[in-house]
């Protein structure tokens, strides 16, 4: 119950912070994504030639590979890539393309009229989706800002309703 309390006054500050500063909090984020993944890389490419050293090279090379481009997307999240919106826009266009592909396979079975008007609106949906993944990489601002809107009410949520 104190932990939900302490959660709730935590989300609350940080949706404030993501409201009042969203191109800091946008920075902080591709940052902290950026020195994960660097951190990971670099421990995924000591791994890899460390068991190159005592095991199979068979298994080494994929790990030193993976290890090498997670290091790079490090260093792009860290200076050049927005984390946030390109991670956001990217969920967005896959949910996307999936409702589509959806959409016209219900469309296509013709199974009956209910499921036509839904395949429609699926499709519809998918299109949408995309429009919004189009959105959030041209506009990352208003998507930190909609996060730390949804920080306060989930901050809120916890604090009074238990």
């Amino acid at each position: 119950m104190e932990s939900n309390k302490n959660m709730g006054l935590l989300s609350i500050i940080l949706g404030l912070i993501f409201i009042i500063f969203p191109m800091i909090s946008e920075a902080v984020i591709s940052i902290i994504i950026g020195l994960s993944l660097l951190f990971f890389g670099i421990s995924a490419v000591y791994t890899g030639v460390d068991m190159k050293k005592y095991a199979n090279n068979m298994y080494a090379f994929p790990l030193i590979v993976i290890g090498i481009i997670v290091i790079i997307l490090g260093f792009l999240f860290i200076f050049y890539i927005d984390a946030l919106s390109f991670l956001v826009s990217i969920q967005f266009y896959l949910i996307g393309f999936i409702l589509i592909i959806l959409g016209i396979i219900g469309f296509l079975s013709r199974i009956s009229g209910f499921s036509m008007f839904s395949s429609i609106l699926i499709f519809v949906m998918g299109i949408i989706s995309i429009a919004l993944a189009a959105f959030a990489w041209a506009q990352p601002i208003y998507i930190a800002i909609i996060i730390g809107i949804i920080l306060v009410i989930e901050g809120i949520a916890l604090l009074f309703f238990d």
